[in-house]
């Protein structure tokens, strides 16, 4: 059984929500998300609390979905109302970032620079060698952090590469001298 799911969820002031033929959208003070949810799951509106309940309660597969959409629809609320950012830095020597119109510039130490177009919905912005990425849809601000960090991930001697700003990186000794 999920305990996340079990307890109902509550919409904030200024929160709209429908469910309709398996379509659930939020709209909030930041925008409107949707998300198609599966029947095997049922979603219930009163008021203001929203509860999620598996169709058939002896089925492993809507048991797992009954978790992961309440967790998806918590995700949602909050997105359009608070939104979700996440910090990546850049290090090393000669390593730089700047965002020019739609698209992300790096300079990774390649022989060429490399641009990653930011997708829509995303804002993207580059100060110094601190990349800020926000946006309302929880899912697309991780994985397009994650796309930018697998450029160049951080390496252990000496730290360089690009790493989430609360992510601590286990240092090597490296070779020692004779």
């Amino acid at each position: 059984m999920s305990r996340i799911a079990k307890q109902p969820i509550t919409i904030p002031e200024k929160t709209e929500v429908t469910f309709v033929d398996g379509l659930f959208t939020v709209k909030g003070p930041k925008g409107t998300l949707s998300r198609e949810l599966k029947s095997d799951v049922i979603v219930k509106l009163d008021g203001g609390v929203i509860m999620l309940m598996p169709k058939d309660d002896k089925s492993i597969f809507s048991r797992a979905l009954w978790g992961t959409y309440a967790s998806h629809v918590k995700n949602m609320i909050a997105g359009v109302n608070t939104g979700f950012e996440k910090k990546l830095i850049l290090e090393g020597v000669g390593f730089k970032s700047e965002v020019k119109g739609k698209d992300l510039v790096l300079a990774l130490g390649f022989s060429h620079g490399v641009t990653v177009a930011i997708p829509e919905g995303l804002t993207v912005t580059a100060e110094k060698n601190n990349i800020s990425i926000a946006g309302i849809d929880k899912e697309a601000v991780g994985q397009f952090a994650a796309k930018v960090r697998a450029m160049k991930k951080p390496e252990p001697y000496k730290g360089k590469g690009f790493r989430y700003h609360d992510e601590v990186i286990r240092r090597k000794q490296g070779k020692k001298a004779a």
